[in-house]
């Protein structure tokens, strides 16, 4: 069976639950709720999953693999609990701005077992960077985070399906959430590019219309092989982009 996420960022309560009420009219077609975990913003994930989770029945915070101290139990582990939230998605997370956040050398692999043995209950998912290096590298670092109790993989978004295959074919016996985001100016275009290394394809438009096309295409190929999708609509028309996919 399909499933479908939606990544919503968390400006504040009141913008979230804005945008929450207006994206339940695709309550039917949306499965979860992904939260992620920005610390330039005064909401957490785990906090802005507890507020979606009143919206929609299934939500999943981000957890940042560096701002987790080994030693110590799971910071979010009773907030989680409490809010009957039992799916997260462990990243790497990208070194803060702020050098009075305090950061630990803890990989996603760490923070998955760490999950694994403070609470069973939860469905833990990694994430996978095509962009980061060669395929057999980040095969190896799929396999690795399976062993560490990894359910599945949330990617990168993708912008060419021949590219989206070729994983496609290596993950096939892996549970997948393929990654789409709308990508709508040069300037946009150029950091996804310089930043995570991506090389669109020749048809590439940064427009609206070629996004929804796109994506399409991909919650398509999801259906015909019950694989999911997750959107990350970033810096777009919420609204535009969510229902022209999913229409």
């Amino acid at each position: 069976m399909c499933r479908i996420s939606l990544e919503l960022v968390p400006h504040d309560e009141e913008e979230l639950r804005g945008v929450l009420e207006s994206v339940t009219k695709y309550k039917d077609k949306i499965d979860v709720i992904n939260i992620p975990d920005l610390l330039r913003l005064s909401i957490r994930s785990y906090e802005g999953a507890a507020i979606a989770k009143t919206y929609f029945g299934a939500v999943m915070p981000h957890i940042r693999a560096m701002d987790i101290d080994l030693t110590k139990p799971l910071p979010m582990k009773d907030y989680l609990r409490e809010h009957n939230i039992t799916e997260v998605l462990v990243i790497e997370g990208d070194a803060p701005q702020n050098m009075m956040h305090e950061i630990f050398a803890t990989e996603s692999t760490d923070v998955i077992r760490k999950f694994k043995a403070e609470m069973p209950e939860v469905t833990v998912y990694a994430g996978l960077d095509q962009y980061r290096s060669s395929m057999r590298h980040e095969y190896r670092r799929c396999e690795r985070k399976i062993l560490a109790g990894a359910a599945g993989f949330f990617t990168q978004p993708f912008f060419d399906m021949r590219y989206l295959l070729m994983y496609h074919d290596m993950l096939d016996s892996m549970k997948v959430y393929w990654g789409v985001s709308p990508v709508l100016s040069e300037r946009s275009t150029n950091y996804w590019k310089r930043k995570n290394n991506v090389i669109f394809p020749k048809n590439f438009e940064p427009t609206l219309a070629w996004s929804v096309e796109f994506s399409r295409k991909v919650l398509d190929f999801a259906k015909e092989n019950d694989e999911n999708v997750y959107l990350m609509p970033i810096k777009t028309d919420l609204l535009a982009y969510v229902g022209g996919v999913l229409k």
